[in-house]
């Protein structure tokens, strides 16, 4: 009987942050475009067009998944009885009606590559929480992104959904990646 136990906690303690549910196809919202006057040193108009994001979307994403916060973790949920960590993106997005693939591998090639210093409320960070192993298998959705600052939420597998900092030790040495899906 400790024998199971031991290898049950073993197994808790190892298994990766993802599941193995249907994949599915992202669908992203339509980005407006503004064009934006800027006066140059040599007193030239030029026109600079830049991407108008909605911050009401991140918020919404964000807040949503706030109301998890607490909630233990358990391997392919995606209810508060329990929640993984692509399972708390997959349903966030879901609830403004963007629908992203369900595990974390899946999420890891969705959306666009960005650097660290450009993220932003919303984004995806990935991480590789296995020792010696670089191979994405953790998520989580930035919820403050100031300069030298990132806070996101994520289901961790020892405390369920919870808000960390990238400056955390742990954290900063599994960072694999960013992206941005909205």
């Amino acid at each position: 009987m400790k024998k199971i136990a031991l290898i049950l906690i073993l197994f808790l303690s190892f298994s990766a942050c993802k599941s193995s549910k249907n994949k599915r196809v992202v669908t992203k919202k339509a980005r407006t475009t503004k064009t934006v006057s800027k006066k140059t040193s040599s007193k030239k108009s030029k026109t600079k067009t830049v991407t108008a994001k909605s911050n009401t979307n991140a918020e919404s994403i964000i807040d949503y998944a706030k109301t998890f916060e607490g909630v233990k973790y358990k391997y392919g949920g995606t209810t508060k009885k329990g929640m993984d960590c692509s399972g708390l993106i997959y349903t966030s997005f879901k609830k403004e009606a963007i629908t992203l693939p369900r595990t974390t591998h899946g999420l890891s090639t969705t959306g666009d590559w960005i650097d660290l210093k450009e993220v932003q409320e919303g984004d995806l960070l990935f991480f590789a929480t296995k020792k010696n192993s670089r191979k994405v298998n953790h998520v989580g959705i930035v919820t403050t992104a100031r300069v030298g600052y990132v806070e996101f939420i994520h289901a961790s597998s020892s405390k369920g959904v919870m808000i960390s900092n990238l400056a955390e030790r742990y954290w900063y040495l599994s960072y694999v990646q960013a992206r941005r899906i909205l």
